[in-house]
């Protein structure tokens, strides 16, 4: 028997409601409001078709669908000819990841200069205009997917919307810039592109060998920050990012490609003073505060390990072994 959708009242994954006698199943999960009614909310519900019976089947097929689309759509192993001259190709859209372009479900438009925002800083309206109109749904389907769930489940409501809005921007931002280097080839002697699993460009960054894999350098979007980390095709997901004390592995990131012959390596040690470097120093990233983050690299247990730098960090932090190791004399990436 189906439960009358109530508000006030968390409805989670694979929830289903009946209001005015129809049949409801959630498409993004949320606590209920009073004017957020099954019937005109169809970002947040999807109206099932016949019986509970049949909608169990309709959705289960669906959901088949949807899978077999997406590993289609995974990208192929590419091949680089040499910096500049490539045939990467970003990874394709796929509605399973959430990235790529406006979400199916979605009937608000959001502006370029809204997704320049914080969540916190939009006002009350239209973020809930954002939100029923499936605004949010590349960020949800992003964080069900586990790439960004950081300590997800210590989050409340307005936090883990938060996390979905950032999640799905910079997401968004990082296949335009994929795009931009595919179509025009670099702007710089260093460029981050957008990749999947355990694809390693040709031209990505080679910072050092630990064991028999190679390290290079990647980022990704995490607990509201951009950060930096290690990727190999020897890591269960591809991706490895230093956050929280913590190793977090990542199928969906951004891996840096470059030309060594417009960048340098430059000591450093301790807190980072870019001004200090005689060069531009490479910017990675960014702590949820806006904190600048600089790609560093550093010697740990005989390799030399990708990671972080910062006016805050006092020394470089690199991932290794489940956790975030400080190492105080390391070298920043400048433009040479």
């Amino acid at each position: 028997m189906t439960n009358l959708w109530q508000p006030g009242t968390y409805y989670g994954p694979g929830s289903e409601v009946k209001y005015n006698g129809v049949n409801y199943r959630i498409i993004q999960p949320h606590s209920s409001q009073g004017d957020w009614t099954p019937d005109v909310t169809p970002a947040l519900w999807g109206r099932m078709q016949g019986g509970d019976n049949d909608s169990h089947n309709n959705n289960n097929n669906n959901q088949n669908n949807n899978s077999q689309n997406y590993q289609q759509q995974q990208p192929q192993q590419q091949q680089h000819n040499n910096y500049g001259q490539s045939d990467y190709k970003p990874p394709q859209p796929s509605e399973q990841t959430g990235y790529g372009g406006k979400h199916p479900e979605q009937t608000v438009e959001v502006t370029h200069e809204e997704k320049k925002k914080n969540w916190f800083d939009l006002d009350d309206d239209r973020k809930k205009q954002i939100e029923i109109g499936g605004g949010l749904l590349a960020g949800a389907a992003a964080i069900g997917a586990g790439f960004f769930a950081y300590k997800h489940h210590e989050k409340n409501e307005e936090e883990k919307k938060a996390q979905a809005w950032g999640a799905q921007n910079w997401l968004a931002e990082a296949q335009s810039r994929a795009e931009a280097f595919k179509r025009n080839g670099p702007s710089t002697a260093a460029t981050w592109v957008l990749t999947e699993g355990k694809h390693i460009p040709k031209d990505a960054i080679l910072v050092g060998q630990e064991k028999s894999w190679n390290l290079y350098i990647c980022r990704a979007f995490i607990d509201g920050g951009v950060q930096l980390g290690k990727a190999s095709d020897a890591f269960k997901k591809g991706g490895v990012i230093g956050y929280g004390g913590d190793e977090n592995h990542v199928s969906t990131y951004e891996i840096l490609l470059g030309d060594m012959r417009g960048l340098v390596w430059v000591n450093a040690h301790g807190k980072l003073n870019p001004d200090s470097l005689g060069k531009r120093p490479v910017e990675g990233g960014r702590e949820n505060d806006g904190t600048p983050l600089y790609v560093a690299k550093a010697p740990y247990k005989g390799a030399v390990h990708p990671g972080k730098a910062s006016e805050k960090l006092n020394g470089a932090y690199i991932p290794y072994d489940g956790e975030e190791k400080r190492v105080e004399d390391y070298q920043v990436l400048c433009y040479a």
